[in-house]
């Protein structure tokens, strides 16, 4: 007879999110905070949907339990959701800024941020954000990347 094993603890496999589910996730995240709350009609505003898609993806971040979810009641966060979706924003300020670091223009910033936040790994954003930090110690480092920057825009415009 086998002895009977105690405290085992039972590992359930839980997938990660998909895009989608991250963009959601980063999103409410950051409507809480910065005001408070987050509702249906500010995710549907902001993603251009109908409220009815995001009343779908939120119930079904319940089920993956990144929000608590009640029928006409509103949904928050879960202790998972928070995590996750700290995780996420500081990952869309740190590719805002790398990309600002690397002298992309202004106005393309976001745009090539939601272009490229899903498709890199963690460990990508983990050396990206030591690269950031390098940068950032040492003010004359900025200085000479702009002038190599530059004198690549030079050479582009020259050809």
């Amino acid at each position: 007879m086998l002895p009977e094993v105690k405290n085992v603890e039972k590992r359930i496999y839980m997938p990660k999110p998909t895009p989608s589910m991250e963009d959601y996730i980063e999103l409410v995240f950051n409507l809480i905070q910065t005001k408070g709350y987050a509702r249906v009609t500010d995710l549907a505003e902001t993603l251009e949907v109908h409220p009815s898609s995001v009343t779908k993806m939120i119930q079904k971040l319940d089920r993956d339990g990144y929000v608590h979810y009640e029928k006409y009641r509103g949904f928050v966060l879960t202790d998972k959701g928070t995590k996750v979706g700290k995780r996420l924003l500081f990952r869309h300020e740190l590719l805002e800024d790398f990309l600002g670091i690397i002298g992309v223009e202004e106005d393309r910033i976001y745009e090539d941020v939601e272009g490229i936040e899903h498709h890199l790994s963690w460990n990508a954003i983990d050396r990206i954000a030591d690269l950031v930090q390098y940068f950032n110690n040492d003010p004359e480092r900025f200085k000479n990347l702009a002038a190599i920057i530059e004198a690549s825009k030079e050479t582009e415009s020259s050809m």
